[in-house]
């Protein structure tokens, strides 16, 4: 497992985290999702920090802001609205709603799907991934589901965080609109 930078805890502690709350952390060179805090959804307190780690990929340009590049954001996010709630495992979404269209476990469809569930990020650092020509959430940078499961771990998507359907099913029920989420480049 990836362990999470204390420079990645510091910003969020400066960005307001209380350490309670949930906050995800995107470790770029390690194609991985840390969901770190001591609260459960329901309130409940933990008596330790709880992380949770998952696989993903990043955009497979690499990292950085411009509009059209193909890459994956980094710096200071919050997930701006999420989409998805009650939608079946493998729910195709276009346009952040569903087409009706449901991939079972085992396609492997060309393209470039969003499925499942949906966590829109807005960029909180102006000049780095917030303003024009950069901006996360115009560029529609999300944190979703994927058919493509069997490449998870590797850089290939389109700019945005991908995960494998039973994982962002698991990250979404502790994420909601405000929660900090850091995407951190390789070193």
């Amino acid at each position: 497992m990836s362990k999470v930078p204390k420079q990645a805890l510091s910003r969020l502690h400066q960005a307001g985290w209380d350490g309670l709350q949930p906050a995800i952390v995107v470790l770029g060179g390690a194609q991985r999702l840390v969901l770190l805090g001591k609260q459960r959804p329901n309130g409940q307190r933990l008596p330790t920090p709880r992380k949770r780690f998952w696989p993903v990929s990043t955009g497979r340009a690499g990292f950085g802001s411009q509009d059209g590049s193909g890459c994956t954001p980094i710096g200071l996010h919050q997930i701006c609205a999420t989409f998805g709630a009650r939608a079946q495992p493998g729910t195709v979404f276009k346009s952040r709603q569903p087409t009706g269209q449901i991939l079972p476990p085992d396609a492997r469809p060309d393209g470039d799907f969003i499925t499942t569930r949906i966590l829109w990020l807005d960029g909180l650092e102006a000049g780095l991934n917030q303003g024009t020509g950069i901006d996360s959430r115009t560029r529609y940078i999300y944190i979703h589901g994927t058919p493509h499961a069997d490449r998870i771990g590797q850089p290939v998507s389109a700019g945005c965080v991908r995960m494998r359907d039973r994982d962002v099913i698991q990250l979404f029920s502790h994420a909601q609109p405000g929660t900090l989420v850091l995407i951190l480049p390789p070193p």
